[in-house]
């Protein structure tokens, strides 16, 4: 039986995938938080399909959380993790402690705590530089959560620069997240395809993610009201006369209606996500969702194709 390798550091880490690499092995990444589910494993799928190594990370960034968001209280299952990614093929694991220099002067132990965007002041010599995409990033969740992306953006190129793979596989449930890296990739130069996976549901329709196990039994059944919600605007663009704002206060609706407190409903041109007025026959159309359902967070979408009227 194989054992999954497991790399604490950046210098091993690199030392691995370049032994790999020199091997004449493709390499592919999946940078995770932790706490996988069954959309984890399809986007390991998705790399077993592309690549000789899959190594998958876990870390949960402190960077793309503010002070009143939910780092602390994150989900963890490392053995769970563990086992679940060896049964789907990843050769090696990268669980780093922190990925943030922590500076010269001690920060009370706080370790990657101190990291979380709005914690304190910034500690003498600590890690300072970060990675945006300017335009990408404003948008969507970049309203609420002004911080996101600057830290998605810095961590996944602090990865691909540990990792040093051909080839990186993110799920599309963050789109707006998948979007940016693109765009970071490209305009950074950076020698690596990046994949996107369809976003993985559950029986009845609910987007798979880790924050599912922080809902109450009823919010979990009234969360529910996002993918049918989103199903049906899917159906007014491709099929009926709908315009971006009807279809934006009608999801609205269904959403408050069944329990959830809405962050935003976007519905944007899904390539350079801005926000439309009208459709145009064949363009591909983003309903982009988050709503609170209790104190957490979900996001989900749906690409359509506008179908000529």
């Amino acid at each position: 039986m194989p054992e999954l390798l497991q790399f604490k550091d950046a210098s091993s880490m690199r030392k691995y995938s370049r032994l790999q690499r020199q091997a004449g092995k493709r390499i592919a990444l999946v940078p995770t938080m932790g706490y996988l589910h069954a959309g984890h494993m399809s986007l390991v799928q998705a790399a077993t399909d592309r690549a000789d190594i899959v190594i998958a990370s876990i870390y949960v960034n402190p960077t793309q959380f503010s002070r009143n968001e939910d780092f602390g209280v994150y989900p963890k299952a490392r053995e769970e993790d563990h086992r679940k990614l060896l049964a789907a093929g990843c050769a090696a694991v990268f669980e780093p402690a922190s990925l943030y220099h922590p500076g010269t002067v001690s920060s009370d132990g706080a370790g990657d705590n101190a990291n979380v965007v709005g914690a304190g002041e910034h500690v003498v010599g600590a890690h300072e530089t970060f990675i945006q995409v300017e335009q990408l990033q404003k948008g969507l969740c970049g309203v609420s959560r002004p911080h996101f992306f600057r830290g998605v953006a810095t961590i996944v190129a602090k990865l691909f620069n540990i990792v040093e793979p051909d080839v990186a596989v993110f799920g599309k449930k963050d789109y707006q997240q998948w979007r940016v890296i693109c765009r970071m990739v490209r305009d950074l130069d950076f020698d690596v395809e990046v994949v996107g996976v369809a976003t993985g549901r559950e029986e009845d329709g609910m987007a798979m993610s880790s924050r599912n196990a922080l809902l109450t039994p009823d919010n979990r059944q009234r969360a529910v009201c996002i993918s049918q919600a989103l199903k049906w605007a899917e159906e007014q663009i491709s099929h009926r006369e709908a315009t971006p704002s009807g279809i934006q206060h009608e999801v609205t609706d269904r959403i408050s209606t069944g329990g959830g407190r809405v962050d935003y409903v976007s519905v944007t041109d899904a390539e350079n996500l801005q926000e439309l007025k009208h459709f145009v026959s064949g363009q591909e159309v983003l309903v982009a969702v988050a709503a609170f359902f209790g104190s957490v967070r979900l996001i989900d979408n749906v690409v359509s194709v506008k179908q000529a009227g």
